[in-house]
């Protein structure tokens, strides 16, 4: 092992016929929409982490809260001698601050879409924490790949930041399951945004720096630079609303005008009005999703939540 460096890199990262398949898929749909997980270039990796900062969004000031509070309990769940699997190479206060509480961790995994944001912060780590392997992987986790032999021990995941809320429900399910096989009867610890007053919601998706609108409208722009696309952002505003019946925000971008846009030699036609839906981000009551992590082949074991009942942090068992 390499002291304070990665230990190891596997690089699945999508091609980018992936992305533009993804891109044209979306836009020719009646309702057009854009996959979330393409939010998430260096650019937007960069602005989703300001948006963590934000005092209107929540979710990551309370999840941080829960660790914190409940580190010595939460690491009993998880136990020693764990190889710690992170879904999303997320908050690195997050991971610290879990990697921190647990005994003898044999090593950490850290996946994400994102190439030059996971070398980045999966190296940072590793000269925090010199004698700790770290093991990055650029994939695409809800896709198949080869995940790699990390030899004997429990295999622990960690999925934070209610991520789980972008996937629908029948999708959310099949994630788990999937992430099951992963983790090779171990646990999994994952951040889950619960249902609230439609107030605290829209804020938290609509903040007063508009660093979110930036985010969503980034989507765009990397279109532009990686698929020789041309929209003009000015064109396009940011929206984000509660859609009640279905338990989660949406988000959308509007065009403001009758507009084509031309995409790889492909030309979209945009009325004005119309919109783009780029991302959910679904909210459960606590026994809801214990239902559905019961149904993806998981034993709900545990679950912390803050006193105001906002966000919920839950330890599975496969």
């Amino acid at each position: 092992m390499t002291v304070g460096l990665l230990e190891d890199f596997h690089d699945f990262e999508p091609v980018q016929d992936d992305f533009l398949a993804a891109v044209l898929s979306g836009l020719t749909a009646p309702q057009k929409s854009l996959p979330s997980k393409f939010f998430y270039d260096e650019r937007g990796s960069k602005l989703f982490d300001q948006i963590c900062d934000l005092e209107e969004y929540y979710p990551t000031r309370i999840e941080l809260d829960l660790l914190q509070n409940h580190s010595e309990e939460i690491a009993r769940y998880v136990g020693s001698n764990s190889h710690l699997i992170e879904f999303g190479s997320g908050s690195s206060v997050k991971i610290r601050t879990l990697l921190k509480a647990m005994t003898d961790p044999l090593s950490y995994v850290p996946m994400d879409i994102s190439r030059e944001h996971l070398l980045e912060a999966a190296t940072q780590l590793a000269s925090s924490f010199p004698e700790l392997p770290v093991i990055a992987i650029c994939a695409d986790y809800t896709s198949g790949f080869s995940f790699p032999d990390l030899g004997q021990g429990k295999r622990t995941g960690f999925f934070p930041g209610s991520t789980i809320g972008n996937f629908l429900p029948g999708d959310a399910e099949k994630f788990l399951a999937g992430a099951k096989d992963i983790l090779q009867g171990g646990g999994m610890l994952i951040g889950v945004d619960l249902i609230k007053n439609e107030e605290t919601l829209f804020a938290a998706y609509n903040d007063s720096k508009g660093i979110t609108a930036e985010f969503n409208l980034n989507l765009l722009n990397r279109c532009n630079s990686e698929l020789g696309a041309n929209f003009n952002t000015q064109y396009f505003k940011h929206s984000a609303f509660y859609n009640s019946p279905e338990s989660r925000i949406e988000m959308h971008l509007i065009s403001l005008r009758d507009q084509i846009v031309s995409i790889a030699g492909h030309s979209i036609g945009f009325s004005d009005g119309e919109s783009i839906h780029t991302e959910n981000s679904c909210k459960y009551s606590v026994s809801g999703f214990q239902s559905l992590a019961s149904r993806a082949g998981f034993n709900p074991t545990k679950v912390w939540v803050d006193p105001e009942n906002l966000f919920s942090i839950h330890y599975l068992e496969a």
